[in-house]
């Protein structure tokens, strides 16, 4: 696998058949997940800010149209900024944040990498080669099912940085510095069978979790998130992994990357004024629009939109008894009114 920047739709689904549409799929809604911007609309029917993203529309002629940003013109980047407040952050800033959760995990510095400023100013790590110890009781086994959230995550860049958002530069997998590329090091470290790197892998995945408002943003994050998977298997083991688990792992990105608005914990958009139509007799009707009490009270628990769920993947499921307990986002606030 090489390191692709833009990964193509086209080639996902040709190379992993039923993938793509696994990571399209919106588990709140039970459809896909929709574009959530108007930056497509001038390409037609099923473009629009409401419309689904379908694979058929991603793929064929039109796959090239979903792109990281840095590879979008910049007129384009200059309207998600000003709309959007869509602003990419520099990996050696993702790396020095990253950093400081690690500190505070391991309760020592430059765990994984020790920041650096370079001769022309720029500021970068060196990563540190050695395998990564443990002490205080804690094991590897610990810190890859710690729980760890990127909100408003675009691209994701603070989970995974196989290229630096900013500069569209590849980065090597020993010198990568997100939340799973950290967990996938100290699994490479540590386990040498494929199984159990799998069982692993599946942990790690199930313990990360990432939100974002736009639809195409949100598919690279989780486009970028497999395809860090499949580099580091191929890494460890010299093969790419079985294309059942490489769904499986889609299955778990798909439901713990999703689509949401942060400020409300409901499907973007979804508040929107609703119509009661109540009948009398003679068969009038009577229509009254009720504005949402969350969105004119700013109360998180009273918006009338569509709340996101997420899954638990440690706790067992009330009705169908298998792990993975279905829960809304917001029950995991507490005390917000």
């Amino acid at each position: 696998m090489t390191n692709e920047v833009d990964i193509l739709e086209n080639d996902l689904r040709e190379r992993y058949p039923e993938v793509l549409e696994i990571l399209l799929k919106d588990h709140t809604t039970q459809k896909n997940i929709f574009w959530a911007t108007d930056n497509y609309e001038n390409l037609g029917k099923g473009y629009d800010y409401s419309s689904s993203i379908l694979a058929e529309l991603i793929t064929g002629e039109n796959g090239k149209i979903i792109m990281p940003r840095v590879e979008k013109d910049k007129i384009l980047q200059q309207l998600r900024v000003r709309d959007m407040a869509e602003v990419f952050t520099p990996s050696w800033i993702c790396n020095a944040q990253n950093n400081l959760i690690d500190n505070a995990w391991f309760g020592r510095n430059n765990i994984f990498n020790e920041e650096v400023i370079n001769t022309d100013g720029s500021q970068s790590w060196i990563t540190n080669p050695e395998k990564i110890s443990f002490s205080n009781g804690k094991t590897w086994k610990h810190y890859i099912s710690d729980t760890r959230l990127e909100i408003a995550c675009g691209e994701a860049p603070y989970i995974t940085s196989r290229y630096d958002t900013t500069t569209g530069e590849p980065i090597p997998i020993n010198n990568r510095i997100g939340i799973i590329d950290r967990k996938l090091r100290v699994i490479n470290e540590n386990v040498e069978t494929s199984g159990k790197w799998l069982e692993a892998a599946q942990t790690a995945y199930k313990n990360t979790y990432a939100y974002e408002w736009q639809g195409d943003s949100l598919l690279l994050a989780r486009e970028a998130m497999l395809y860090t998977f499949i580099d580091n298997y191929r890494f460890k083991f010299g093969k790419e992994p079985l294309l059942k688990s490489i769904q499986y792992i889609a299955y778990i990105i798909s439901w713990n990357v999703w689509q949401m608005d942060g400020l409300k914990g409901v499907i973007p958009d979804s508040c929107s004024e609703i119509t009661t139509t109540s009948f009398k007799f003679f068969d009038e009707a009577e229509t009254v629009a009720l504005s949402c009490e969350g969105c004119k009270n700013g109360n998180i628990r009273k918006h009338i939109g569509k709340y996101c769920i997420i899954k638990d993947w440690g706790v067992k499921d009330a009705i169908t008894g298998k792990k993975g307990r279905k829960i809304k986002f917001i029950d995991l606030i507490k005390n917000h009114k």
